[in-house]
């Protein structure tokens, strides 16, 4: 679920709306980053950004959309999924490319950011960032699903197996790990994830009920 790093993401690549779109959504990281979810505002953004109050109040109108935005630029920036020709080697793909996000300083601290907006005590998580990053890990869901999918037709697994259920399996682990213990999210700690998740998978514990 790697990303890269933001890019013009709208219909006019190099045109001033894409540039403030970067801009914003840059500085939106920045401030993710360093203060959370509440310390988001959208005049400071513009500040950090260089670009008028008006335009990001006319564009975005709420921190919550800002925020909806970001994860679908986000999602729009991550690596494609692997196809290495086994299950077993498209999972690690999966599990290494996950911990290399949850690892990395910045996009590590941004995630953790987004998480405690979506995910807060009752009555204090943000419903438009949980929706925002539902769809996010829909989409990166989907994305790798394939790869079940194509483990499937060769017989490698079960024929009723749920492959939404398999990709979720790979990364729990790692989230576990970085939002609980801050444990080191290491390549062993990944290749172990996408290694259970395999082995159950292949002994039928993801099979649709």
């Amino acid at each position: 679920m790697a990303v890269e790093p933001p890019t013009p993401g709208t219909a006019r690549p190099g045109g001033r709306t894409a540039r403030v779109r970067a801009a914003v959504l840059r500085a939106a990281e920045d401030a993710l980053v360093e203060h959370g979810f509440a310390g988001l505002d959208l005049g400071d953004l513009a500040q950090r950004a260089e670009v008028g109050r008006t335009t990001v109040y006319r564009r975005w109108g709420s921190t919550t959309a800002l925020v909806a935005d970001l994860l679908t630029d986000m999602a729009e920036q991550s690596l494609p999924r692997a196809r290495t020709g086994s299950l077993a080697g498209d999972l690690r793909a999966n599990a290494q490319l996950v911990r290399r996000t949850l690892a990395d300083p910045r996009q590590g601290a941004l995630f953790r950011a987004v998480l405690a907006a979506a995910n807060g005590a009752p009555g204090t998580a943000d419903p438009g960032t949980t929706e925002a990053l539902r769809r996010f890990y829909r989409r990166r869901v989907e994305e790798w699903a394939p790869c079940v999918t194509e483990a499937v037709e060769r017989g490698e697994l079960p024929s009723d197996t749920d492959e939404f259920e398999v990709i979720r399996a790979v990364s729990a682990p790692l989230y576990y790990r970085m939002l609980t213990t801050g444990e080191p999210l290491d390549e062993a700690a990944a290749d172990r994830a996408a290694a259970a998740a395999e082995a159950a998978a292949r002994a039928g514990a993801y099979r649709r009920p």
